[in-house]
């Protein structure tokens, strides 16, 4: 293939979708065309791009004839149903949804953690859940250095990751609560459920459904998910996970044990500061550690409030924070696009 590439995004008008079509614009990622699809109930739509209107059409199979590239971001059906026949026309599809995710066959990758595992491609890339993403990011240079044993996560997730009708909601919900009006809830927790809560001026300890073992599809999903990407199938993981009442930017409590001893927060400061893809913020005599607002719009990971646990010497604390719509789907998925022509497996 050439110095140039035809890229398709799948769900192109979606607030993923329209993230990735920003961010190939915003890295000048070399376009030869580009393809934008979406839902028949979408197709029609117009979108800029370099200054260029493109007209989004239907997601049909016909239509990933010649593309080199194709991102995935239209919901795991759609992914399902059609990402096979891209590859079958020799696109490589790098998908959004957990639709791949656990397929032995099929690689799970945040670059900065295993982009070698590339190279075992067989066409089609998963891109992890996104309070995944950050995770690994900032654990992987620490078990790098000092290996990693136990890892306990409490997420603070924003409504942005349920979708833009639940972020409308969240601003109706706080509208009506601040008129001294009784919020409607149709969305959250979890969609097409027949239980809604609000989300305004609340915290929702569930995302996604309950599974047998009383974790959510979305916690097992953080589990699962961190020992693929870093080939640590037996590595001790809990989670537990929280929508909150913030648009975008997710943020998370994470308790991690090491399995060097002698070690202190400074010195695993010293080692995430030189970490790719890491901004640290920890000076917490000046107040200053991540906060979502900040993160919104960044393509790092944020990590801060490093510090020693008082009862075990192996243990640690961190609060990390990401964009979810950046770093936890779209400049991860484009990202992987960049490794893949690095690489020269594109």
């Amino acid at each position: 293939m050439g110095s140039t590439y035809h890229v398709a995004v799948v769900g192109a008008t979606g607030a993923v979708g329209e993230q990735m079509i920003r961010t190939l614009e915003e890295r000048n990622f070399p376009i030869s065309r580009l393809t934008l699809m979406a839902s028949k109930r979408s197709s029609g739509k117009k979108v800029l791009f370099k200054g260029e209107e493109i007209t989004v059409i239907e997601a049909k199979e016909e239509h990933f004839k010649d593309v080199d590239i194709a991102l995935f971001s239209a919901g795991g059906t759609v992914s399902k149903s059609l990402a096979p026949h891209a590859v079958k026309h020799g696109a490589v599809v790098i998908d959004n949804t957990s639709a791949y995710r656990m397929d032995p066959n099929v690689p799970l990758v945040v670059p900065e953690v295993n982009e070698q595992d590339l190279m075992k491609h067989q066409g089609i890339i998963a891109n992890p859940n996104c309070s995944t993403i950050q995770m690994v990011v900032a654990l992987e240079p620490i078990r790098k250095k000092f290996g990693l044993k136990r890892v306990i996560t409490s997420t603070y997730q924003a409504v942005s990751g349920a979708g833009t009708r639940a972020v409308d909601e969240m601003y109706m919900q706080s509208k009506a609560m601040l008129e001294g009006e009784k919020p409607e809830a149709n969305i959250l927790p979890v969609k097409n459920d027949n239980k809604h809560y609000p989300i305004a001026f609340n915290a929702i300890p569930q995302i996604d459904v309950f599974q047998d073992n009383g974790f959510t599809f979305e916690e097992m999903k953080m589990i699962n998910e961190t020992r693929k990407i870093m080939h640590m199938p037996k590595l001790k993981v809990g989670a537990t996970c929280v929508r909150i009442p913030v648009v975008r930017g997710h943020s998370e409590s994470i308790y991690f044990e090491i399995e060097q001893s002698n070690v202190t927060a400074e010195d695993i400061r010293t080692v995430l500061a030189d970490a790719p893809g890491i901004t640290l913020v920890d000076r917490p005599s000046e107040q200053l550690y991540p906060l979502p607002l900040d993160a919104t719009g960044q393509r790092d990971v944020f990590v801060g409030r490093l510090r020693n646990d008082l009862d075990d010497e192996f243990g640690f604390h961190m609060w990390v924070v990401s964009d979810n719509l950046l770093k936890g789907a779209a400049w991860n998925s484009v990202q992987i696009a960049e490794s893949l022509r690095k690489l020269e497996l594109v």
